[in-house]
């Protein structure tokens, strides 16, 4: 690489730099001091060699200096809570899905402008600055992005909050897709290093795995020996919008002492045995979800889980404890009015028997206290009904792992069985299905999501449909024994990252036409645009805004992909995990039944069509063999749609590789209709749905998830909707099982053109027979793509038609945005602090 960047008008960056004299102003606003803020941290806080000022260099001298500001309000945050000492929000997650910093901390900060004009005296443009930081890899889908848009909203409201997580060395994986398919390669974000974070040498907390359980003389138990790893925290800062408040993400990762190496053994040429405990330590952060197929794979993943939990627990009680030195006097029945838990999924379940363990083995509590200290303090979020995703964890990995914590289930199982038959003895022959643990001689487990229901005091669905779904079916026995402990909490997500600044150019039409920039964080206001939706001059404005960033999408998926796309087409994008419930698999029929019907017609009838580029992305789980099918066959129907000339003008299909939160904030912005196409029942919200509406992007989706309430949001006229209702599903798999189906002549065309070998030589056959057959492991279309696949292709007709209408296609637009008002993640956190956390507003003067 040169030393230096030269632009156009040929002046160096690195010649400008040295014109800007290195000054430290850590609160600068204006573009002269941040410009010399940034000279004073590529100085003086150097992790490059010097002389050299590339892009990337401007990155991380950018970064510094934004945390120079971050750094002090965090410090006024903490004090300020220190000072009013209210009750705090802990939330629990194993994954966050942040995205880039530094856009959404100058957006947050408001010095947006300040920092491209700075950048720019420094020879360098904002958005190639931005391009050069990595996405953080600490998440996979949904639930770790939720979790995000949860923090920017708490930090908004001012809400005293922290997160907690895991820091992930190597994340879940890169996608790379070559002739094989999906290639799964380890993220490089933590190659360099990231400036967003601060490393806390002080918190530091020791966290125990295996061993045994001593007796006491005095009764009482303690778990002791086995092997001791030390957590250790690191910070990132959350900066809330327009405000001084700024929360932490305390992030853990796993270390072993310098004690746990073995000089003896190493100098004796020993050097593996020698690091062994080094070795393991590093293992538990490594990698999101390592593979559970084997023994050691679940040990780890349970490690994992264990780690987080403990770790935050025990400086949660710290914090809490510190709070208190020097009261006269204080009760630990007190905690649950200074302390709410909440367990995003139920990856973080252990931190309720571990917190029964600290408070009575550290602590001396008594059983009935340290439960009502437990149960008052922690709260679960359920986030789907799949069988396969409610975590059952074997008793004999548990007893081998955490011998203390599997005598604590044990006896909330014991006394919940009790409680059930003395209470409520109708239950009786329900409490196989209800009680923690499920001793089947064969497989014994304990159900994670049951441990959480009994325990916790408040659980909650993620949409309405959800909520009444886990109210009526999944967790229908509770509801009679705690019949207000289920509640609902509609996701949402943030409008400061899903559209103020992924999407600049709709954000400044709707702050012109609104004439307020309120909407940023009081989304109800966007209603307003419903009285112009069809207004002529709105409609032009909107349009070219659209067009702006189709064009912005087309260059990208260029650069990624070498396809060339039609910023003239419809852009049909569906991007979410690849799962067989989200059906993408349907998606990619449908598109190989239109480019059959394509080939078929003559140059005259194509005329008529109208053009579309369908984009599918996302990440298939790399033991997950019918998802990396799915991801194949898309490439594959590309590589033949996208290179036939009598229609690829008519018709793109291009597979996206490696989406992430920074890709998603190209295509959202981009989309025009969106898929959002589970079976009914199955998606427990969705969020990506919210942010594509919000875009002004229609949806063509089912009655799953958030999508009914979308659709009565934004008028059902202005949503394409298709398929079977979620109380329909479990007849329509009983007639399937009897034979009772029969398939649409499209869907039988669709999967025998791909038999034909139109798209290769690659053996479809497994992924094919998923859908056919009545029953059977792998077969019998569980997820009802045969019985949704007409309405769904007469769906896709009626969205060619509305296209071809440009105002009425505007209008919905317009109206789809007017309707996203409810789907803030402001409005679901002030839900869950009044509702759930009791806990109030904290800010910073």
């Amino acid at each position: 690489m040169a030393a230096t960047t030269v632009r156009a008008n040929g002046t160096s960056a690195t010649a400008k730099l040295e014109k800007i004299p290195p000054a430290a102003h850590p609160l600068a606003d204006e573009p002269a001091e941040v410009a010399a803020n940034i000279n004073y941290h590529a100085k003086y806080s150097p992790h490059f060699s010097p002389f050299k000022f590339e892009p990337e260099q401007a990155y991380y001298a950018s970064a510094e200096s934004v945390l120079d500001r971050l750094v002090q309000q965090w410090n006024e945050t903490y004090l300020q809570f220190h000072k009013d000492d209210p009750k705090q929000t802990y939330y629990l997650s194993m994954e966050y899905l942040q995205g880039r910093a530094l856009i959404n901390a100058i957006g947050n900060l408001n010095v947006h402008n300040a920092y491209a004009d700075a950048l720019n005296k420094l020879g360098h443009d904002l958005e190639e600055v931005v391009e050069q930081e990595k996405d953080a890899a600490l998440g996979n889908g949904g639930l770790g992005r939720l979790a995000s848009c949860f923090l920017d909203s708490m930090a908004t409201l001012n809400l005293p909050a922290w997160g907690y997580g895991l820091r992930y060395k190597y994340g879940l994986f890169k996608q790379l897709i070559t002739k094989m398919g999906q290639e799964e390669i380890a993220e490089d974000w933590l190659e360099k290093f990231s400036p967003w974070e601060v490393v806390r040498h002080d918190v530091v907390f020791p966290v125990r795995f295996f061993g045994r359980v001593k007796l006491n003389p005095n009764g009482s138990r303690k778990w002791v020996e086995g092997e001791v790893f030390q957590a250790l925290a690191y910070d990132v800062p959350i900066p809330g919008y327009k405000t001084k408040n700024t929360i932490s993400l305390r992030l853990w990762e796993a270390k072993a002492s310098s004690g746990d190496f073995n000089l003896f053994q190493f100098n004796d040429g020993q050097y593996e045995s020698a690091a062994q405990l080094h070795s393991r330590a590093q293992q538990i952060c490594a990698v999101l979800y390592p593979g559970d197929a084997t023994e050691s794979g679940k040990l780890l993943r349970l490690k994992q889980q264990f780690f987080l939990c403990s770790a935050s627990l025990q400086d949660i009680i710290h914090r809490f404890k510190e709070r208190k030195d020097g009261k006269d006097s204080w009760q630990w029945s007190e905690f649950p009015s200074k302390v709410a838990v909440q367990l995003n999924d139920t990856h973080p379940t252990l931190a309720i028997p571990e917190l029964m363990r600290l408070l009575m083995d550290d602590e001396g509590l008594g059983w009935d206290e340290a439960w009502d200290v437990t149960t008052r303090t922690i709260a679960y979020t359920n986030h789907t009904v799949l069988p396969e995703a409610l975590e059952k964890w074997s008793q004999v990995v548990m007893w081998k792992l955490l011998p203390r914590h599997m005598e604590i289930i044990e006896e909330i199982d014991k006394r919940f069985i009790a409680m059930i038959r003395a209470t409520q003895p109708d239950l009786e022959s329900k409490l196989p299905n209800m009680r923690i643990l499920d001793n089947n001689p064969q497989k014994p487990v304990v159900r994670m999501a049951n441990l959480c229901v009994v325990s916790a005091h408040t659980v909650n669905g993620v949409a309405q449909l959800h909520s009444d779904i886990l109210k009526s079916e999944l967790f229908a026995d509770y509801v009679s024994v705690w019949p207000s402990k289920l509640q609902n909490k509609t996701n949402g997500i943030t409008p400061r990252r899903w559209l103020r600044f992924c999407n600049p150019e709709l954000s400044n039409i709707i702050t012109k036409w609104l004439k307020t920039e309120q909407w940023v964080t009081n989304l109800d206001l966007l209603v307003g645009l419903r009285q112009c939706a069809d207004n002529a001059d709105l409609q032009a404005e909107w349009a070219s805004a659209k067009m702006a960033n189709k064009q912005r999408l087309a260059q990208y998926i260029l650069r990624v992909t070498g396809v060339s796309i039609d910023p003239n087409s419809l852009f049909d994008i569906q991007v979410k995990r690849i799962h067989e419930y989200k059906r993408q698999l349907m998606n990619i029929l449908g598109a190989i039944y239109r480019y059959k019907k394509l080939k078929e017609m003559s140059p005259d009838e194509r005329k008529n069509i109208t053009p579309r580029t369908i984009m599918i992305g996302g990440k298939a789980f790399a033991t997950y063999t019918n998802a990396k099918r799915i991801v194949k066959l898309v490439n594959d129907v590309g590589d033949v749609v996208n290179t036939d000339p009598e229609v690829n003008s008519y018709l793109k299909v291009v597979f996206i590789p490696n989406y992430n939160v920074s890709v998603a904030e190209m295509l959202i912005p981009g989309s025009e209709l969106s898929q959002h196409i589970s079976t009914a029942g199955m998606e427990a919200s969705g969020t990506s749905n919210m942010k594509f509406s919000l875009n002004g992007c229609l949806i063509i989706g089912t009655l799953d998830g958030a999508n009914v309430e979308i659709r009565e949001e934004i008028g059902e006229e202005n949503f394409f909707l298709f398929g079977a209702t979620a109380d329909q599903v479990p007849r329509l798999r009983k007639e399937r099982e009897n034979g009772l189906f029969k398939p649409d002549p499209r869907f039988e065309e669709a999967k025998q053109f791909i038999r034909s070998g139109a798209f290769g030589s690659y053996d479809y056959n497994p992924l094919l027979e998923s859908l056919e057959g009545n029953s059977g492991y792998g077969r019998g279309d569980y997820f009802l793509v045969g019985h949704d696949f007409p309405s769904y292709m007469d769906a896709q007709e009626r969205v060619d038609a509305a296209y071809k209408d440009t105002k009425k296609w505007l209008k919905m637009s317009i109206l789809s945005t007017a309707g996203s008002g409810k789907f803030s993640s402001d409005r679901t956190i002030s839900q869950y602090a009044k509702e759930i956390w009791n806990i109030e507003e904290c800010r910073v003067p």
